[in-house]
């Protein structure tokens, strides 16, 4: 009998375009920082590394800069300059040719990030509070790289808001005509949208602030723009409800996610994909969470956190989700649905080679066959 996870599948929410699927299997967005420098262009380098894993049903890429003030990480790449489309092109040309489909995955850091990449500005965030234990790798010219601590953001104006709801728009735009099949919206990990949901990092007192309904806006209109520009059916966004690093536990966090969802399904994305934490005491998401968003959201729901063969089926009979991502299992198992579907054993990656660098640790690892 087929493992569910290996099944043909499509993703829409009631659209006349849903994309097709080779199976159930989701490779998740992965922050290696292996750009061309100087512009934090993507390159041949990373063309090759996607398309060894183009056997999942879905690629999403690392996260991606939508302008020149949203980054947080050396090395992070882009989506804003002609560079970054022709480069990104090499690595959608290089998925499809190996059959496979794969989205971008856009953000903004918000606070997450440091005078190093503003300018000597302050980082922008929905209000001025300082995340706590909270830091960002940062490769100075000559050095190797460190991590600094997040200093104090200013908080956004309306302008503000504005300009950066058009860049996720322009972004979408420049991801499509890079060749991508769609894009997800980072809404989730602590950065710009999600601080915008959560209390503890946002205390506007204005439409963008406040009660529950203000802090969902300024995520319905990136998505409302993105949407826009490029169809709904080509958009997923990333959530984190359960997720509290970066300074970011909240205790009115799970209601706003279940309201952005309803909002989200009434938008007729593709997917909401739900991001849990992975570390081996992280907490278990309780079954009435999933049944709720399942309630409220009727597209494509995409788990990932800790997940093995196991657990992914219980899932996927479940009806909690419609399709599983794996993540560091993907890093030395470029066949990963191969070396899963076939019991073959896994390799393990060299965790001092996950950012930065040449093939080494990146694309240099071999399929099982």
């Amino acid at each position: 009998m087929t493992h569910p996870l290996f099944t043909p599948t499509s993703m829409s929410n009631n659209s006349q375009q849903p994309i097709a699927l080779s199976n159930r299997m989701v490779m998740a967005p992965m922050t290696r920082a292996r750009t061309s420098q100087p512009g934090n262009i993507p390159n041949e380098m990373m063309a090759e590394y996607y398309a060894q894993r183009a056997s999942a049903g879905l690629i999403i890429t690392e996260a991606t800069q939508i302008s020149d003030d949203s980054q947080g990480y050396s090395f992070t790449p882009g989506v804003y300059t002609s560079e970054h489309i022709q480069g990104w092109r090499t690595v959608t040309d290089a998925v499809h040719q190996a059959g496979g489909k794969i989205f971008n995955q856009l953000w903004h850091v918000g606070r997450v990030s440091h005078t190093h990449f503003q300018n000597g500005e302050a980082p922008i965030a929905p209000s001025a509070i300082q995340p706590i234990d909270t830091q960002v790798w940062i490769v100075k010219d000559g050095e190797d790289g460190t991590m600094f601590p997040c200093p104090m953001p200013r908080e956004m104006h309306t302008d503000d808001i504005k300009r950066v709801i058009a860049d996720f728009a322009q972004a979408a735009e420049n991801a499509i005509e890079a060749g991508f099949d769609g894009i997800e919206i980072h809404g989730g990990n602590g950065y710009l949208i999600d601080q915008f949901l959560r209390t503890n990092s946002n205390k506007r007192t204005d439409e963008y602030g406040g009660n529950r309904e203000n802090r969902l806006r300024f995520l319905m209109e990136v998505v409302e723009a993105v949407s826009a520009r490029i169809g709904a059916e080509r958009v997923g966004v990333r959530l984190a409800p359960f997720v509290t690093f970066k300074d970011m536990d909240c205790p009115d966090i799970v209601p706003t996610i279940l309201d952005a969802a309803e909002h989200l399904n009434q938008c007729g994305i593709a997917y909401v994909h739900l991001s849990e934490a992975d570390w081996d005491d992280a907490p278990t998401i309780p079954d009435d969470f999933r049944v709720a968003l399942r309630e409220r959201f009727s597209g494509t729901i995409i788990v990932a956190g800790r997940y093995d063969l196991k657990r992914a089926e219980s899932i996927l009979d479940a009806g909690y989700a419609d399709l599983v991502a794996f993540g560091r299992a993907f890093l030395a198992n470029p066949d990963l649905a191969h070396r899963l579907a076939n019991d073959v054993a896994l390799a393990k990656a060299d965790n001092t080679k996950l950012f930065g660098g040449n093939k080494n640790g990146y694309s240099d690892y071999p399929a099982s066959v």
